[in-house]
């Protein structure tokens, strides 16, 4: 797909959007605020946002309980989440049969991007907001990040600054709105809604937001637990502006596998997997245990369900309490990347996970917990995971990420993108090499990029 082949939105004027993102992606420099004026903004906001969180026993929750039938942990509206048990019957991996906590998030949030040009250059309205689970409290997010109980105010706090874009956007200024997925381990069922759209004068930068341009969002991307994950998956949803200058070589429609082959692949894989999730009341979670403090695995592996107690400057309720869930170890996502024919691919796996809705997304090469498997012999362990990590210093990519901070503690990863000489292969049918044309063109559609893959796309735009 090149640049002719696309339109602007209805209504709009000027050169197509892939060309006017490659514009915004080249001004590093920014626009309507500097380099040096957007850091100085974002050190104010960190002073201005500052979050006390503190660890507290369960029964110091204001608002959540235990269910004393199930052991479910709920809140007392039955809005927001809950954390109850998942039994899972699984042919994916080392471990066929377990039980664990997961956290049931029935509602669809909306994960939104205003983009609005100034001098022609197209501008994305980033949000700094501080998240209780955050290690570094404020980081860059999206315009709008509300589940839908944030906006339907079930909290009683203010409202979602706007929101009014997303929900009612204008026609013909929609540039992606497509649902993704959550972590498929930690989540059952979650979705959210992706949404891009264009703007125009009326939408004005409050102190908590700043017009930056795509290449100024891309220069944050290097740096550790600066861009959040809301804000991640939705500029992975962005048309890949590369294809205008030819940054993906020769001729962007070859690949190694055809499209339809990919897609087949796909099919087969959700077909032939067999993963069988039943809910379970949190209490008769096999092999989990709940303290005082936490909900725990019994090994101490994999991860915690703890209580915080929250007061903040820059949120919607100034204080509150709730359960996070808080990941031991820090995790690794890879991608491993090469050159065939000249034409740049990505290797994706294909990983069945209990939560997801379609059984299985496209994942990054490596995607786990080191921690979690050193008990397991070596042909048990996820596959490439001794290559990523002894390939760590050559890295073209290697930035420690933040997962989402509203939900989790303190829970991150190393995101990695490793060059691979062009011998490098494919160990199983779990793999495929896809170019960036064909991720590009999955991101158009619900639940084939998992969420730590569309991070990884949304790096190695930046390279």
């Amino acid at each position: 797909m090149t640049a002719t082949n696309l339109v602007l939105p209805s209504g709009t004027s000027g050169p197509p959007i892939l060309s006017r993102l490659a514009l915004s992606a080249a001004a590093v420099e920014g626009g309507v605020m500097s380099n040096r004026e957007l850091f100085a903004w974002l050190a104010e906001r960190q002073r201005e946002q500052q979050q006390h969180v503190e660890r507290v026993p369960f029964a110091a929750l204001r608002g959540w309980r235990f269910d004393q039938r199930t052991g479910d942990l709920r809140h007392d509206s039955g809005r927001f989440f809950s954390v109850r048990g998942l039994a899972v019957q699984s042919d994916f991996g080392p471990v066929r049969s377990w039980a664990q906590p997961i956290i049931l998030q029935p509602e669809i949030g909306i994960l939104g991007i205003a983009l609005r040009d100034f001098d022609g250059v197209p501008h994305l309205l980033m949000q700094a907001k501080s998240e209780p689970g955050n290690v570094n409290g404020v980081q860059l997010s999206p315009t709008v990040q509300a589940t839908k109980s944030n906006y339907t105010r079930v909290h009683g706090g203010s409202a979602v600054p706007y929101l009014d874009l997303f929900r009612r956007p204008r026609p013909g200024k929609v540039v992606a709105d497509v649902l993704q997925s959550e972590q498929g381990a930690w989540f059952l069922h979650k979705r959210n809604r992706n949404m891009i759209v264009e703007v125009g004068p009326e939408a004005v930068a409050g102190e908590d937001f700043a017009w930056l341009t795509l290449g100024q969002v891309n220069l944050l991307l290097r740096h550790d637990n600066l861009v959040n994950m809301d804000a991640r998956t939705v500029l992975s949803c962005l048309p890949d502006w590369r294809t205008v200058d030819g940054d993906l070589g020769g001729d962007a429609g070859w690949s190694l596998y055809p499209d339809r082959e990919i897609r087949t692949w796909i099919t087969r894989r959700r077909a032939e997997h067999e993963v069988t999730v039943t809910p379970t009341p949190l209490a008769q979670t096999r092999g989990w245990l709940r303290t005082q403090h936490a909900v725990t695995h019994c090994n101490g592996l994999y991860f915690d369900v703890v209580a915080v107690d929250v007061s903040s400057r820059g949120r919607e309720v100034p204080a509150w309490s709730q359960p996070l869930l808080e990941q031991r170890g820090t995790g690794v996502a890879a991608l491993f990347v090469k050159r065939i024919d000249g034409i740049p691919h990505a290797l994706l796996r294909a990983r069945a996970e209990p939560g997801f809705l379609d059984v299985v997304e496209l994942g990054p090469t490596v995607q786990c917990v080191p921690e979690n498997y050193e008990h397991l012999p070596e042909e048990d362990r996820p596959p490439y995971l001794s290559e990523a990590l002894a390939r760590r210093a050559g890295a073209r990519y290697d930035v420690v990420l933040s997962e989402e901070g509203g939900r989790f503690r303190h829970s991150q990863s190393h995101y990695m993108i490793i060059e691979t000489e062009r011998e490098f292969p494919a160990v199983s049918d779990e793999f495929r090499w896809l170019t960036a044309r064909q991720l590009d063109e999955m991101l158009r559609y619900s639940h084939h990029l998992n969420v730590q893959a569309r991070t990884l796309v949304a790096a190695l735009r930046t390279l």
